[in-house]
């Protein structure tokens, strides 16, 4: 009998795939989720607006996650942009909440755009890849380096931390990060630095910030997160989907990710993008040997990511509890590894290499110029650099 058209979703489902989409959310949440706890509170936001943006960033993953794997029956996963959260760290506590919040709509109408038109990838080729890289690093330098400060208030909790660290990236790599924030809360936990007590398990309740805008928001905040999510977390999802061997239509899938991001961008959704790293626990082997039959991974990481944001509220309890020397460390141990992936992609180009370091340094400094963060100026240096510094073709 010859197979049905469409395929059965319940029928490709799996235990392994089941697993894979828990595993792929339990990564993503615990190695970045302290990082956009720390973003909201850049910004201005409230428990109960952090609350909130844990429910939309959780259902806009989901909804992405689900709609979109299903649609395509390929293992589509989407995830938070980490980077982007960063970036709000470093360069947006001058502005209002409405203001970013009004921030955060643009640039997910220009991702849906760029998505939509087909003129993503032709975008993200006008920027020098080692310029996104140099500015990314630029906006993470201070996480790593935080890690290193808190030794000096609570040295056992720290090193502990980074001590476990290595011995994961040793001996479990995948799972080093989760390890270190175990262990973390263990230690902080027998020193009394927890504050559990109200902590509450309770279903989030979304907060809608009613947008505005101002320029130092659209070249502050916008563009540099329309950047960074386009060049450093597309890109790389593009990537590993390509690499996986699937050929997903990227064009609408950024697109409804922009689109679903617009809808939720009021609720605190700050940037929804590809998932990189964490999309390729969904595309493995492991899943399903017939890569087929990998998609059910996506839509169970949905399905998980859904109960995340339902219990936003809970969630947001939970990392308020935590010592904030705890909290720096796990941020900054979990962009290990991006900052030096950035470094190595900024300077690897010889040619761009000191527009890049530019861009790096300028960005690093944390620059406010005209209420504009530095994450702005830092691309500015770099591509006026490389202008001055290209030899003209002969």
């Amino acid at each position: 009998m010859a197979d049905p058209a469409p395929r059965s979703f319940f029928r490709d489902l799996s235990l392994p795939a089941i697993v894979a989409g828990f595993i792929t959310v339990l990564v993503g949440f615990a190695s970045s989720a302290v990082i956009v706890f720390q973003a909201a509170q850049a910004v201005g936001a409230g428990q109960a607006e952090i609350a909130s943006w844990m429910w939309a960033l959780g259902i806009g993953m989901g909804v992405t996650c689900i709609g979109l794997s299903l649609r395509y029956r390929v293992p589509v996963v989407t995830a938070w942009s980490t980077p982007g959260a960063a970036m709000l760290v470093v360069g947006a506590t001058a502005l209002p909440l409405s203001d970013a919040i009004g921030a955060f709509v643009l640039a997910a109408l220009m991702g849906a755009l760029a998505g939509f038109s087909g003129v993503f990838e032709k975008a993200m080729r006008r920027i020098p890849v080692s310029l996104a890289s140099g500015m990314l690093a630029g906006v993470l330098l201070r996480f790593g380096l935080d890690v290193f400060v808190s030794v000096g208030t609570q040295p056992l909790l720290v090193l502990a931390m980074f001590a476990t660290y290595l011995a994961g990236r040793r001996l479990f790599p995948r799972y080093a990060v989760i390890a270190t924030l175990l262990v973390g809360a263990t230690v902080a936990g027998s020193q009394g630095l927890m504050h559990m007590e109200q902590v509450r398990l309770q279903l989030a309740r979304p907060v809608f910030t009613l947008p505005t805008l101002s320029w130092a928001a659209v070249f502050g905040i916008a563009l540099p997160l329309f950047i960074v999510t386009m060049a450093s977390q597309n890109v790389p999802g593009v990537a590993v989907l390509k690499a996986s061997g699937y050929d997903a239509p990227i064009s609408p899938v950024v697109g409804w990710i922009g689109a679903v991001n617009t809808v939720l961008a009021p609720f605190g959704a700050y940037a929804l993008n590809l998932a990189a790293i964490t999309a390729a626990i969904c595309m493995g082997r492991d899943v399903h040997e017939e890569p087929a039959r990998r998609y059910p991974a996506a839509v169970s990481a949905g399905a998980f990511y859904i109960v995340i944001g339902l219990f936003g509220a809970t969630v947001a309890a939970v990392f308020a509890a935590f010592p904030k020397e705890l909290v720096a460390t796990l941020a900054g141990i979990a962009l290990f590894g991006t900052i030096g992936n950035s470094l190595a992609v900024a300077l690897k180009d010889e040619g761009e290499r000191e527009p890049a370091l530019v861009t790096f340094l300028v960005t690093a400094s944390g620059l406010s110029l005209a209420g504009i963060g530095s994450a702005f100026w830092g691309l500015v240096a770099g591509v006026v650099t490389l202008l001055a510094l290209r030899r003209p073709a002969h």
